[in-house]
């Protein structure tokens, strides 16, 4: 292999020339070809295997139920009711006009089925409760019924006032609706939009969580092509809001969730402060180089070529492998960190031979013998770990290795090859000074005469990391990963604080709607599950009593919610009358000691200083959508019998494939967030149905597909590095000085992310396996130089190229460190923390495990 090598590099000086432009045009034809075809395909769903059981369950349920895919979720919350309806109205009509944009616009949760047969969805007691308060706000409704307006509202309660002033009703009664009606009318005095409700108002009860926030789902056209799929979208949903004055500052809060949502918020925080990570990044790598070399020219050399092989492995990817996935975008960095090494090696060794001999074509050939078998087998090495990944059904990480690992091979090509060749043309200057480390001599030898004491801490250490390894965890929730600042992150925390909306929910497929009752009724019983959700929970119970409810009820205020004739539109002075003649009567009431009338006749008498003027923010405070209001009460009082047959076809849809096949939806118990209570509720739920899937079950799963690859991939790497190792070194005293420092450094690389709380996870999880490839690189590099009879090992020229290539490669390494994503941030934590202890153990055990060197 040698010899090979040595007739490249040798063919390559001679016809350094012919050689540097025939790559040079191979070059820019590849990147050519990349720029014009170059995609990233941004679904993540495509990042695992589709075989897999689970997988499959997953298309299943999608496939009955198409409409639930793809989803962006819009949540609004509002200060009263009535403003979430009207909120929720205004926007899914505006959304379902965009039909570029939007496939489908639902309101899981309101609707006329919901207006018209909402109240018997609520217990008997509650029914009962609304229909008494309905009868004894009848004046106030009948008032308002024949003037909507904001005459109308005074009228009434200047109705009110006379009840108490002549004794007909106390003042306790009405002091509820005073004090809000004064609330309204002095934020409108200060120019605030705080709309009252007058669904609270009307109704006496008490608004619930749920009917302050509504829902949206929106099923959203992809553009796979670009790097947030949906975000064009999700600013459309921001604009309409917008546009239709759905603002904090008016009482409403528009935000957007869904998994469609954190994607794009995901792909978002990679771009942020990407700019100033790669400046450093790039100006640090520059910094370590010239520190290395010393010399423009070998500078020069090693960048183009590095660049060179990226347009390579660039072009490989996109010729070969095809769209690059979010995963194996991440080549270039993972190309730039490793392959750089190669560059640096060949450069070092060759100023240390051009020290020694003052004569390039000697110097360039002592180089190819000496470095060129260590560099191959680092290389192979380093292509190994990538390679690793490629028969796992994480098929992100596979697409990542196959081209980085190709990678590795190109870029030994092209230190063989073209780096060469740029040497010759550029012709550095010779050497004046050694070019190892000469100042660690004296370390050499204290870490050969002293190398017991060095492998006893070594065992000692290794024996501490061991007893931690119980306590490393694998955090398989990718919630943890994201970050909580993005607003479709923040919303789903929210959302899964209670358990009727939270999204992390198992689904599963039935036959029938029989049979997700029956099994429905199973899950109930379990302490771990919140609720079950079937077609058949939207038909309400105990309807025969409420509906007799309801229908009394519409018999005594079917006249006043429909009176003959209402009044036209009042004019500003008929309005200003009203409310001064309501004041006159409040300020009787307050006279008896009421304070909320005392309040409200105050607000007034300034309505009444300030004029027409303040009635438009007035109007819009204390009068809002009274008209709608009066609508919603005639049809929740028309409410009929609910039957599974006679449920809304859109909502039947939600529930019943059109084969007949049932969906049940099956909610937590407990803080979803929590992996332990998501762990309990899916295996206590898969016990009773196997094949459930949903977004628990596919977080689990996931967890094992990855942990799996990971685990096959790197059995793979170690076995074939270590058959690599066998093959070259011959000895198996040799390999195990390869792989010895390369254990310790994995065992303080997970002690140390013990105690520093940093768990593995999905994204960091990478870096055990490049361990293995970058680790035996660094040490390859000082066993064959100690077999080839040379024991200075720290003071040599080997140890300056290891510790620039470790600086270089962690420069690239921790630039991700650097990235406001929690997960590539992770990632870069662990591999620049690996980096760390494999050079430590490099530079530190391994002279010490070597010792003297042996005469052959």
């Amino acid at each position: 292999m040698i010899g090979l090598i040595t007739n490249v590099v040798e063919f390559s000086r001679r016809n350094a020339a012919a050689v540097a432009l025939i790559i040079l045009a191979l070059s820019i034809a590849g990147g050519y070809y990349t720029a014009g075809h170059i995609s990233i395909d941004t679904d993540i769903d495509k990042l695992i295997n589709p075989d897999l059981p689970w997988r499959k369950q997953e298309q299943a349920l999608n496939q009955a139920f198409p409409q639930n895919t793809d989803r962006l979720i819009v949540v609004i919350d509002a200060a009263t009711p009535d403003l979430a309806g009207d909120a929720t109205d205004a926007l899914a009509k505006r959304l379902a006009s965009e039909t570029d944009l939007f496939r489908s616009v639902r309101r899981p949760d309101s609707g006329p089925f919901f207006q018209k047969n909402g109240m018997l969805f609520l217990s008997e007691t509650k029914v009962q409760d609304f229909a008494d308060q309905l009868i004894s706000a009848q004046p106030l409704i009948g008032t308002l019924a024949a003037d909507p307006s904001l005459r109308g509202v005074f009228d009434a309660l200047d109705l009110a006032a006379q009840g108490v002033i002549h004794g007909d009703i106390p003042a306790k009664d009405i002091e509820t609706s005073l004090s809000t009606v004064a609330a309204a009318t002095n934020a409108a005095l200060q120019g605030q939009h705080r709309p009252l409700s007058w669904q609270t108002m009307m109704t006496g009860r008490k608004a619930e969580p749920l009917e302050l926030r509504r829902f949206i789902l929106t099923q959203v056209n992809l553009d796979y092509n670009a790097v947030q799929p949906g975000q064009e979208a999700t600013n459309a949903i921001h604009a309409a809001a917008r546009e239709l004055g759905l603002t904090a500052a008016n009482g409403v809060t528009v935000r957007v969730t869904g998994p469609v949502a954190i994607s794009d918020a995901q792909f978002s925080n990679l771009t942020k402060g990407a700019g100033f990570s790669t400046t450093l990044s790039v100006g640090l790598l520059f910094l370590w180089l010239m520190l290395a070399l010393r010399s423009l020219r070998l500078f020069a050399a090693i960048v183009v070529t590095l660049i060179i092989g990226l347009v390579a492995c660039g072009t490989f990817a996109i010729g070969v492998v095809g769209p690059l996935n979010p995963i194996s975008a991440a080549f270039a960095v993972l190309f730039v960190g490793i392959a750089v090494d190669f560059g640096i090696q060949f450069s070092v060794r060759y100023r240390d031979e051009r020290f020694r001999a003052d004569n390039f074509t000697e110097a360039l050939r002592r180089t190819a013998a000496s470095i060129g078998g260590p560099l191959a087998v680092a290389a192979i090495a380093s292509a190994a770990a990538f390679f690793s990944f490629v028969p796992t059904d994480y098929t992100g990480v596979s697409d990542l290795g196959l081209i980085a690992g190709t990678g590795m091979l190109l870029a030994l090509a092209l230190n063989f090859t073209l780096l060469p060749a740029l040497l010759t043309i550029l012709r550095p200057k010779g050497e004046r000074r050694p070019v190892g480390f000469a100042a660690l001599a004296p370390l050499d030898h204290l870490l050969v005469r002293h190398r017991m004491p060095v492998i006893a801490v070594s065992l000692l250490l290794a024996a501490g990391c061991l007893a931690l390894m119980p306590r490393l965890t694998f955090d398989f929730n990718p919630l943890h990963l994201l970050s909580p600042k993005e607003e479709a992150v923040s919303t789903l925390f929210s959302l899964m604080s209670d358990p009727q909306t939270t999204p992390y929910t198992i689904e599963f497929l039935t036959p029938s709607v029989n049979d997700a009752v029956a099994v429905a009724k199973q899950l109930d019983k379990l302490p771990e599950v919140a609720q079950v959700l079937t077609a058949e929970a939207f038909v309400p119970s105990d309807q025969e009593k409420k509906l007799a409810i309801l229908q009394d009820a519409a018999q005594l205020l079917g006249p006043t919610l429909t009176p003959p004739q209402t009044k036209p539109a009042p004019t500003d002075q008929q309005i200003l009358a009203a409310i001064a003649q309501c004041n006159e009567r409040l300020k009787q009431v307050a006279a008896q000691g009421s304070a909320p009338a005392a309040e409200l006749s105050k607000a007034l008498d300034a309505v009444q200083q300030r004029g027409a003027a303040v009635l438009p923010a007035l109007r819009a405070n204390v009068a809002p959508g009274i008209e709608r209001r009066l609508d919603d009460l005639r049809l929740a009082l028309q409410a009929e019998p609910v039957t599974l047959t006679s449920l809304p076809e859109s909502l039947k849809r939600d529930w019943i494939a059109t084969d007949g096949r049932a969906r049940v939806e099956v909610f937590p118990k407990g803080d979803a967030r929590d992996n332990r209570v998501l762990h309990r509720f899916t295996t206590a739920v898969q016990q009773i149905v196997p094949d459930a899937t949903g977004t628990p079950v596919t977080i689990q799963e996931s967890a094992s597909t990855v942990t799996h690859a990971f685990i096959v991939a790197g059995i793979i790497a170690l076995s074939s590095i270590c058959i690599l190792l066998v093959l070259v070194l011959r000895r198996l005293w040799d390999v195990l000085h390869v792989l010895a420092p390369l254990l310790l450094a994995g065992l303080l690389t997970m002690a140390t992310s013990i105690l520093a709380n940093l768990p593995i996870n999905f994204a960091n999880i990478i870096a055990l396996p490049l361990l293995l490839g970058v680790g035996v690189a660094f040490d390859i590099y000082f066993v064959m130089r100690w077999r080839a009879g040379n024991s200075d090992l720290l003071e040599s020229s080997t140890a300056r190229a290891i510790l620039f290539s470790a600086l270089t490669t962690g420069t690239a390494f921790g630039s991700l460190a650097l990235s406001n994503d929690p997960g590539i941030s992770d990632m870069g934590k662990l591999l620049t923390l690996a980096l760390f202890y494999t050079l430590i153990c490099t530079f530190f055990v391994l002279p010490a495990l070597l010792g003297p060197v042996k005469q052959r």
